[in-house]
């Protein structure tokens, strides 16, 4: 295990529609500075990760003017249609450095409040199976499962459901299978192209903090989460 490196991917190529506007939404300014620079720059704190790809679309303009200055973020790749896509696309750009035992590591570019403390728990679950592992936020809330009406049909137990985070990490060469197997417009995420062909990944207790950004008013929130973290040193 002492001699397996992890890689990180960060899969930036989603023109992010459902925020608006012309600039994808991780190229927007969260206090200052773009998310996806954010989310990369806690990568780079990070001791144990060797390298960092970033998946960008084929008409990005806003990547090469980040300035983002450390020898770990090896290069951008182009990244597919459909975010699965741009995870396989880089796993492929990282062949000729990643041995097939070595670990990957997939971040969302949006999401920019991750603590550092989380990616490296993240990590340290490498020597406790094949089988990978994620971040996630238990289910606090009721479930309810309503039908095409909006028509409360029954309420789900809640007890063991959790909400999917980044960063999910796997063995590089189980990932790239997994996603070769999959119909890859279907994959939300990676754990359930793990899961597909049989692998059970752990899922980490993570920080309700650590939110994905989507529309305007997300990144309100994580401009206020920024600043508290700020203050309180958690980032």
């Amino acid at each position: 295990m002492s001699n397996l490196k992890c890689w990180a991917i960060v899969p930036a190529a989603g023109s992010g529609s459902r925020f608006g506007g012309t600039t994808p939404k991780q190229y927007i300014d969260l206090e200052g500075i773009p998310i996806i620079v954010r989310a990369v720059n806690a990568l780079i704190k990070v001791e144990e990760i060797s390298g960092i790809a970033v998946g960008i679309s084929p008409d990005d303009k806003w990547w090469a003017k980040c300035a983002i200055n450390d020898r770990r973020v090896i290069g951008a790749f182009l990244g597919g249609a459909c975010r699965a896509e741009t995870v396989l696309r880089g796993l492929e750009y990282l062949e000729s450095s990643a041995s097939a035992d070595d670990w990957v590591l997939v971040h969302d570019a949006a999401r920019p409040c991750i603590r550092i403390e989380d990616i490296k728990r993240v990590i340290a679950m490498r020597s406790n199976g094949s089988g990978g592992a994620l971040l996630g936020t238990p289910i606090s809330e009721t479930v309810k499962y309503a039908n095409q009406d909006n028509l409360v049909e029954k309420t789900i137990p809640r007890s063991n459901l959790w909400l999917a985070q980044t960063p999910q990490i796997f063995p590089y060469r189980l990932l790239y299978d997994a996603l070769v197997k999959s119909d890859l417009e279907t994959v939300t995420d990676e754990s359930s192209a793990i899961e597909a062909i049989g692998y059970r990944p752990y899922v980490i207790h993570g920080d309700s903090f650590n939110i994905k950004i989507t529309t305007n008013r997300d990144l309100k929130i994580a401009s206020l989460i920024m600043q508290y973290q700020s203050a309180s040193h958690l980032a």
